[in-house]
């Protein structure tokens, strides 16, 4: 194409010719790219208004549960449409329409879980925000039933409290309810498996297709890429002519998960001396859902019974359940591979049956087969146990070169990032949610062993958001351990001062200077006590409440947001300081608002 342009460029005699081509070219082009970005425009906005109705969907089902007061449903149905986004391959950040949804649904839920008197849950809001039509009906009486929990918490006795933001737990004698105190639970795909019976073309597997997948098979093991071998049987190509058919959905799901955990996966087989993708044995149990259970009561992403999970140091108490945790259930299952391997002389393919029917069935298969190889022992085995190790070795295969079998396309999800820190015992998850900038919902989704919004009565690791460790870990190194309970969070504006902060949360400028000893004037997040029989209405991530005296109320002007507006930017429109709104209205700077909140502008 250069060549012949160049050519033409050479021939100075049509050069009027050329231009006037050219030109037309141009305009064609442009009208094709313009045409190309129009549907490109409408692609990318339809996967929005997509993502947009998978969260409101569960969404809507919470507020539902949450009326009839069936807690735990609505918190699994809260967590589903957070996950939406969280599963998403959209980028959030980038598309403001999502982000704003996003980011207030994750405040909307807050404020259902954990309400406080002055800051109700606006679900009228967060519908407008996200176009959700949510019944204005069901709206008002979502906020009905938080204005009343605050209110029966505030004039309740109170014994021993751990409070945050109207929550009682603990000891508390408050018989009003927050917080949802559950962990959301998902069918395990091993029952599925179970039952499934392959139809006789999945069976097929003299096809010139199926035999040119068979070799590279054989291939694949021969050379050893794959970190262990196995014997290749006509079974394995059977399972891989299911997922590239009829079972295609549960393959593609399955692969986008493993991004999430796949590498911490990796990481702790190696460490344990087990080959790195026997990991995908994680895919089959659960396809990567740490709260998987199976009608067998086997729990989370791999799949462990009450009593193999104890054998391999995962804890069941009333506080956690350890088998729904990620690393620590990921290196029980690893060393428990290990020890089956062990046992079997290093034969991976009776380790994973005997994984998941236990060594006794194996031990007697192999008895009655006489010899240790399980497609000898195969007959004799559970129907589960058939299905299960040729799957897995399928799946291995398949999730190895993903091109070569019809899944090229497939982007796994980005990697579940998080740090570790040790907490001491009994910590309320919400002065842990507050220190690192989240919510409880999502420091539940990050620990799904923990039972409840409390940790065990002993110093125990948890999960926090990704870069939020060292900063979490100096705020609790500043709180007495005796008061780490009985303490909230605030975060304080550039320029607040003590007295700004006592005038919205209703606690002393002596108390608050107390309670943070050395700091003359507040920075960043300071402590706020919770003072006896009564609930400090202390924000969760950020400052609200009650004004301050920023300015007199009879210079105020109030003004609505339009769709996609910060404080900042509402702020600028009408020529005030930013810093200044956002203190006046208990918000920070940056608050992303929904269209229609109403802001109050103080005058200079």
């Amino acid at each position: 194409m250069k060549k012949s342009i160049y050519k033409i460029f050479g021939l100075t005699a049509i050069i009027i010719f050329v231009f006037s081509a050219t030109a037309s070219a141009q305009i064609t082009s442009s009208q094709s790219s313009n045409d190309t970005r129009t549907r490109e425009v409408a692609k990318a906005q339809d996967a929005v208004n997509t993502l947009l109705l998978e969260a409101r969907i569960p969404f809507n089902e919470g507020l539902l549960a949450y009326q009839d007061n069936r807690r735990s449903d609505a918190g699994a149905k809260f967590d589903k449409s957070v996950e939406a986004f969280l599963y998403s391959t959209l980028n959030i950040q980038r598309e403001p329409k999502l982000q704003a949804c996003y980011n207030q649904l994750i405040e909307t839920i807050y404020r259902i879980e954990f309400p406080s008197e002055t800051q109700i849950p606006q679900v009228r809001n967060l519908s407008q925000t996200c176009n959700w039509n949510i019944d204005n009906t069901l709206a008002d009486k979502i906020a009905t039933i938080a204005k009343e929990s605050t209110v029966k918490q505030i004039n309740s006795t109170q014994t021993s409290t751990v409070a945050v933001n109207g929550q009682n737990t603990a000891n508390s004698t408050n018989t009003s309810k927050t917080g949802f105190n559950s962990q959301e639970f998902e069918p395990s795909p091993l029952d599925d498996l179970a039952k499934l019976q392959l139809n006789t073309d999945e069976q097929n597997v003299d096809s010139p297709e199926a035999q040119k997948l068979y070799q590279y098979a054989v291939y694949a093991v021969s050379n050893k890429s794959l970190g262990f071998s196995f014997q290749v049987h006509p079974m394995i190509q059977q399972f891989i002519n299911y997922y590239r058919g009829r079972g295609r959905t549960t393959m593609e799901v399955g692969l986008y998960r493993s991004g999430m955990f796949m590498r911490m996966a990796r990481r702790i087989f190696k460490e344990e001396g087990v080959p790195e993708n026997v990991a995908w044995l994680g895919q089959v149990e659960s396809t990567w859902k740490p709260t998987a259970v199976s009608s067998a009561a086997a729990s989370g992403l791999w799949q462990f019974i009450p009593g193999t999970g104890s054998r391999f140091g995962l804890s069941r108490t009333a506080y956690v359940d350890e088998r729904n945790s990620f690393d620590e259930a990921t290196r029980a299952s690893a060393k428990y591979l290990r020890y089956l391997a062990n046992r079997y002389h290093g034969n991976w393919e009776l380790a994973m049956a005997a994984y998941n029917s236990g060594e006794g069935n194996v031990d007697r298969a192999v008895r009655r087969a006489g010899v240790e190889n399980f497609w000898v022992a195969f007959p004799y085995l559970p129907q589960e146990t058939r299905n299960y190790v040729p799957t897995i070795l399928a799946t291995i295969l398949i999730a190895n070169n993903p091109n070569q079998y019809g899944f090229g396309h497939i982007r796994p999800a980005a990697p579940l990032v998080y740090d570790r820190i040790r907490v001491p015992a009994s910590t309320n998850l919400s002065i842990i949610a507050q220190a690192s900038d989240t919510s409880v919902q999502y420091i539940r989704y990050l620990n799904p062993h923990l039972r409840s919004n409390v940790t065990p009565p002993l110093p125990y690791i948890v999960n926090v958001p990704a870069g939020k460790a060292n900063e979490v870990v100096a705020i609790f190194r500043r709180i007495p351990a005796s008061k780490i309970n009985n303490t909230n969070l605030a975060k304080s504006s550039a320029g607040e001062t003590w007295a700004a902060i006592s005038n919205r949360t209703g606690i002393s400028v002596n108390d608050l200077m107390a309670a943070n000893p050395g700091m003359k004037e507040p920075r960043g997040k300071v402590f706020v006590p919770v003072s006896s029989g009564y609930i400090n209405r202390t924000v969760y991530s950020r400052p609200s409440g009650s004004n301050t005296s920023v300015a007199p109320t009879s210079n105020i002007k109030t003004v609505k947001a339009k769709s996609g507006d910060t404080v900042t930017k509402v702020a600028e429109r009408y020529g005030a300081d930013p810093i200044e709104v956002a203190k006046y209205n208990g918000l920070l700077p940056n608050s992303v608002l929904p269209a229609g909140r109403e802001i109050k502008i103080p005058s200079k």
